[in-house]
């Protein structure tokens, strides 16, 4: 049985979390993985072996409410530009099959410490207000399945969400930002669906993991964050709305400066 401050606590950081997605079209995960880890602590699971797993197929599988919380309220803002994701979306779901067939014989401190770099430049060039050439477009549809592609492997192989790097591309390319974060919010449900139906798949036959796991998800979990962020999500979207232009991507560059932040963390740890 859970404490109330237990439940209290995952209440709010769901709401924070639904809020973010809904702002950035990001799905959270940054957020959502150390919570459910400090979540199975506190329930004494932290020990068992397949705590890190239970926490990502946990947190795709609240990002699966999210997202599309955030996709149907950014849609109904007519913020989706469905072209580009019909385009993305397949390059996407084979990258990230691709990447996680792959992963486990690259060296993981490296591509870390690489993408850490990486997201901070971004970061700084978002915060410092750094504009495309106006002549920039998009590529064209084998272009964008192509990119979809490496966004995928990317995440699959770093563990970040696909909107820490569709946004700031689709800006890159001239897309006003409003709509980069509806189209990346609509991409990151595809995205969420394969990674909780792939953890929940590889978790099915584990040992050792409590009772109200299913595979690789903790339903407990699930139940309390996703219907926190399904609230917050479409607040979230109106907020993002109301903000101009360039404080959306200042606000974006400072999500990806934490995000630059916690990924050192993690490879100082």
């Amino acid at each position: 049985m859970w404490a109330w401050e237990t439940i209290i606590m995952m209440l709010a950081v769901g709401y924070l979390t639904g809020l973010i997605a809904g702002i950035f079209g990001v799905g959270g995960g940054t957020i959502l993985v150390p919570l459910v880890l400090w979540i199975l602590q506190m329930q004494g699971l932290d020990g068992i072996a397949y705590a890190q797993h239970l926490a990502i197929g946990t947190t795709f599988a609240v990002m699966v409410f999210t997202s599309f919380s955030s996709m149907y309220s950014q849609h109904k803002k007519q913020a989706v530009d469905w072209e580009i994701l019909k385009s993305m979306i397949p390059g996407t779901l084979l990258g990230v099959a691709g990447g996680a067939v792959v992963a486990q014989y690259l060296p993981k401190t490296g591509l870390q410490i690489f993408f850490t770099v990486f997201i901070f430049i971004l970061a700084v060039r978002a915060l410092m207000g750094v504009k495309p050439k106006p002549s920039r477009q998009l590529p064209g549809k084998k272009g964008l399945f192509g990119i979809g592609g490496l966004f995928g492997v990317l995440s699959s192989w770093i563990g970040i969400g696909g909107g820490s790097l569709t946004v700031p591309y689709l800006t890159f390319c001239n897309v006003p930002v409003h709509r980069a974060v509806g189209t990346s919010a609509a991409l990151g449900w595809p995205i969420a669906v394969a990674g909780a139906i792939g953890y929940w798949l590889a978790g099915l036959n584990a040992e050792g993991l409590p009772e109200s796991a299913s595979g690789f998800i903790y339903l407990p979990a699930v139940l309390v964050l996703a219907f926190a962020t399904i609230i917050a999500a479409p607040t979230g979207v109106k907020l993002s709305h109301k903000l101009p232009a360039d404080k959306l991507k200042k606000g974006f560059g400072l999500l990806l400066l934490l995000i630059a932040v916690r990924m050192a963390w993690k490879i100082i740890a």
